[in-house]
C-alpha cells in the first residue's frame, strides 16, 4: 500500500472546491440566524459532496477524505454521516435521492437516532447488520450539544440492507477526517487570538502555558489528519488492512480534537463558551460528532486485533450514546 501521506492536486481541488462552497454560503451571520436549512443542504448535493464514493458519484474513499476535511474544518452540519453510510446501503433509487439532497436519513441504533425529527428515511443497524424501518409510535424529540435534531422513536423493520460493516468503516474514515479538520480550525482560531490579545504587557501566546498546550494540540491534530488519509488509501488499495487502521484514525482523530477544544476554551478564556463566540460552535460540534454511535468499544477491539477480515464490525450491535455523550 502507498502510504502518502499529501493529497494529490486533483484531491486537494476537490477539498478547496467544498472549502470554498462553505466560506461563501456557511457564513456566521447565516449560521447564528437559523442553522442548516434543505435549501443549503441541496446546494451542497449539487457540488457533488453527498455522493462521493458512492457508485453513481465521483471518486472514492481519498476523495470522500479531501470533502469532509473541509466540512469539517467550517464546522458544516447536517447528517453528514449518516449520508455516508447510507450511500453504501441502499438501493439505487434511495440512494440517488439521499446522495442528490432530496431527503434527510437517520442512521443507528434504535430508539435514539440523530436527526430522526427531520429525517425521511431510518436505517436501523444491529448485529452487524443494517435495516430500513419504518417509524411506529410517537417521536420523542431530545435536544443535543450542538443543536441537531435528535429523538427517540421505535422502529419496524421492513427489509433487510444487509451487512452494515463495511460502510461503517467508511463512516469512522469520514468521521475522523472532519474530527481532524475541526480541531484544526479551533487550533489556528486559538492561535490568532494568543498572537493579539495581550496579558501583563505581552502576547497571550508568549506564555508557555499558553504557546505548549497549542503545539501539542497541532502535533496531535496532524497525526490524525495523516491516518485518517492512510486509512481512506487503505479502503480503496488494500481493504483488508482498511478496519483496523480507520478504527485508529476515528478514535485519533476524536482524542485530538477534543484536547484542541479543551485547550482552545483554556485560551480564549470566558469568550469562547458564549454562542456569539468565535470557537463554540466548532467545539460543541466535535463533542457532538465524538458522542456520535461509531461504537468507540469495538473500534478499540478491532485497533488492538490488528484489522483483517473478521473486523469489519461489531457482533452485538452499536453501542448507542446520548446527544450529550452519555449512554442512552
Amino acid at each position: 500500500m502507498n502510504l502518502g501521506l499529501r493529497l494529490d492536486a486533483d484531491r486537494e481541488a476537490v477539498r478547496e472546491a467544498v472549502a470554498t462552497f462553505c466560506r461563501e454560503r456557511w457564513d456566521d451571520e447565516r449560521r447564528r440566524a437559523a442553522g442548516l436549512d434543505r435549501a443549503l443542504w441541496k446546494e451542497l448535493a449539487e457540488l457533488g459532496a453527498l455522493a462521493v464514493a458512492t457508485p453513481e458519484g465521483d471518486g472514492g474513499p481519498l476523495e470522500l477524505v479531501a470533502v469532509f476535511e473541509a466540512l469539517g474544518h467550517a464546522a458544516f452540519p447536517g447528517p453528514l454521516l449518516e449520508t455516508v453510510i447510507a450511500g453504501q446501503l441502499l438501493p439505487a433509487a434511495e440512494r440517488a435521492t439521499v446522495a442528490g439532497g432530496g431527503c434527510w436519513v437517520a442512521v443507528g441504533s434504535p430508539p435514539l437516532l440523530a436527526f430522526a425529527p427531520e429525517a425521511e428515511l431510518f436505517l436501523a443497524l444491529e448485529g452487524g447488520e443494517a435495516w430500513l424501518g419504518r417509524p411506529t409510535g410517537p417521536m420523542e424529540p431530545v435536544v443535543s450539544l450542538a443543536g441537531d435534531p435528535w429523538g427517540r422513536v421505535a422502529l419496524t423493520r421492513e427489509r433487510s440492507l444487509g451487512d452494515a460493516r463495511p460502510a461503517l468503516v467508511l463512516g469512522r474514515v469520514a468521521s475522523a477526517a472532519y474530527l481532524a479538520a475541526a480541531g484544526r480550525r479551533l487550533v489556528e482560531e486559538a492561535s490568532r487570538h494568543a498572537r493579539t490579545r495581550k496579558q501583563f504587557g505581552r502576547a497571550l501566546g508568549e506564555f508557555q502555558a499558553v504557546a505548549h498546550p497549542l503545539a501539542d494540540a497541532s502535533i496531535r491534530l496532524s497525526a490524525a489528519e495523516m491516518l485518517a488519509r492512510v486509512a481512506g488509501r487503505a479502503l480503496a488499495e488494500e481493504p483488508e488492512a482498511a478496519p483496523a487502521l480507520a478504527a485508529a484514525a476515528r478514535l485519533s482523530a476524536r482524542d485530538a480534537a477534543l484536547q484542541a477544544a479543551y485547550t482552545a476554551h483554556q485560551v480564549f478564556g470566558a469568550v469562547g463558551i458564549t454562542l456569539e463566540g468565535p470557537v463554540f460552535h466548532v467545539s460543541s460540534r466535535i463533542r457532538q460528532l465524538a458522542s456520535w454511535p461509531l461504537d468507540d468499544a469495538f473500534a478499540r477491539e478491532c485497533l488492538l486485533a490488528g484489522g483483517g477480515a473478521s473486523e469489519w464490525g461489531p457482533a452485538g450491535g452499536l453501542e448507542r450514546r446520548g446527544p450529550g455523550g452519555g449512554t442512552s
